[in-house]
């Protein structure tokens, strides 16, 4: 998954693990943490990113489809990720949920906080997310746009 907070990359992921795929997402396991203020630490932040990179590492072994409910803000990230998986023989597929700004702050906005899927993040700091965000293109890979 691929796109900035508030862009419905949860939703469409639950979607997916619905159909069978195991999902790993950042949030979820800060909210299993008790960690429901962002943003985090860079040492919090990769202490779950090394977690979640051993779990993706060992369903993949175990021949498991996963989906990635990150948020993949650069293409320097998706790049990493993609290596990651490269030496089991891989091929990662991208989907970029590219949704407009003013409904990604209109979501981010009407959040309450109730669930990791549902974290409240102040405006101004979901506005820099998305106007820092990096769309993927077709020459990383695989590539499936949502609108």
């Amino acid at each position: 998954m691929c796109g900035p907070s508030g862009s419905g990359k949860s939703t469409y992921a639950r979607g997916l693990e619905v159909d069978g795929m195991v999902r790993l997402s950042f949030d979820v396991e800060m909210w299993r943490r008790g960690l429901t203020q962002v943003p985090l630490s860079p040492s919090v932040r990769a202490e779950i990113e090394s977690d979640l990179r051993t779990r993706l590492r060992s369903l993949v072994a175990a021949g498991q489809d996963v989906v990635l409910d990150f948020s993949f803000w650069s293409r320097a990230m998706r790049d990493d990720y993609r290596g990651l998986l490269g030496d089991v023989g891989v091929v990662p597929e991208t989907i970029y949920l590219a949704t407009d700004r003013e409904t990604v702050l209109a979501r981010v906005r009407d959040r309450l906080g109730r669930d990791a899927d549902d974290f409240v993040i102040p405006e101004e700091l979901a506005a820099e997310y998305f106007d820092h965000f990096e769309a993927p293109t077709p020459d990383e890979g695989p590539l499936t746009v949502v609108r």
